[in-house]
């Protein structure tokens, strides 16, 4: 991972979203945000998982045309990417501490004051997932809805704690990158995905490890170990008070830990989408089967996908608007066929959640 001063060549042209590079200075290191659309729009932030950044996490998501119409149609799309996860981001000392997970999310308040975004929808994957259902813990007030996929809750196991702790130790000493890049793709990856190299989706699989090999490991290390000294925050979902949407795959190494975060979440505000025959990076591998329940769970706060040009909504409370076309059974079988879905048909707040 680019540590011997040498950079792999990545066609940036090819991959980037066209948006605009923001330097951020925060209480806890500077951090790179890419903000994408139009500033005056609803925010909406990701936040990527371990050793990824917003293009090599979420692109499948944003290069997916029905997917992208509804997000930059509704939101000016900020990016936060983890501390030196970048192109061709520097070192970070080692004088620096590690950061907590604590730190990390009040960096992400700390982005927010710097843009100036009172409230915000939520977009996680993993690590970020974690990070982000955190800051809605810390800061409710100012998270509109969280969209987590393959989240996280619990601490870390022992066991994953150990396994994590060799790879730490290896990707530190010894310098074994192969090894810790192997783990990180069949952290994201389903088996059959990375064992499949006709599909065109493989395309997806090669670029991400383009991007891991760019990486500086030391600071991989670095969100690593922050994100491997989490604690569980179990006893706090209770409290969350926005909607929350949930994508797992089935081949997940989290399906598990999302199945339990849902049963802890108030079923009226909450929903779990399991995509079949994928791993953890639903955005990357299944983009397409987060489509639909998208759309139902913007429909909640009045936004929608245009079918036609017209005037974005300003704000979550703009008038309810949804295509046809959408509604049309056919239509949502086709789209939900690869889908399990388990979505209460209630709410006590209007507009809730259906599939």
């Amino acid at each position: 991972m680019g540590d011997s001063g040498s950079f792999v060549s990545i066609d940036v042209d090819r991959i980037s979203f066209g948006g605009k590079e923001h330097r951020v200075e925060t209480s806890y290191g500077p951090i790179s945000v890419a903000v994408y659309g139009d500033q005056d729009k609803p925010a909406l932030i990701t936040y990527p998982d371990v050793a990824l950044n917003h293009m090599s996490c979420f692109q499948g998501l944003f290069f997916f045309p029905e997917a992208a119409s509804l997000l930059l149609h509704n939101f000016c799309i900020y990016n936060i990417c983890p501390p030196g996860h970048e192109l061709a981001a520097t070192p970070i000392s080692s004088d620096i501490p590690v950061p907590s997970v604590d730190d990390l999310v009040d960096q992400v308040a700390e982005i927010l004051d710097f843009f100036g975004l009172d409230s915000v929808m939520c977009m996680g994957v993993t690590a970020g997932a974690y990070i982000l259902t955190v800051f809605a813990t810390k800061f409710s007030d100012r998270v509109l809805g969280l969209i987590l996929v393959s989240p996280l809750c619990r601490a870390a196991s022992w066991t994953e704690w150990l396994y994590d702790k060799v790879l730490s130790n290896l990707l530190y000493f010894c310098r074994v990158c192969g090894l810790f890049k192997d783990y990180l793709l069949q952290r994201y990856f389903s088996k059959k995905f990375l064992e499949n190299a006709q599909i065109p989706e493989s395309d997806i699989v090669q670029a991400c490890i383009c991007l891991l090999k760019e990486k500086r490991s030391t600071n991989v290390l670095r969100f690593f170990r922050s994100i491997n000294g989490r604690y569980d925050i179990t006893a706090k979902l209770n409290q969350l008070r926005c909607r929350t949407l949930i994508f797992v795959g089935e081949n997940s190494p989290y399906h598990s830990e999302s199945l339990h975060m849902i049963s802890k979440l108030d079923h009226r505000c909450s929903a779990l989408v399991e995509v079949q025959a994928c791993g953890s990076l639903v955005t990357e591998e299944q983009p397409h089967a987060m489509l639909i329940p998208l759309e139902f769970f913007f429909m909640g706060y009045g936004l929608y996908r245009p079918c036609q040009l017209g005037g974005s909504p300003r704000s979550p409370l703009s008038p309810l608007c949804i295509s046809a076309e959408l509604l049309s059974p056919e239509s949502m079988g086709l789209k939900l066929k690869p889908i399990k879905t388990r979505i209460s048909l209630k709410s006590d707040q209007g507009g809730g959640l259906v599939a």
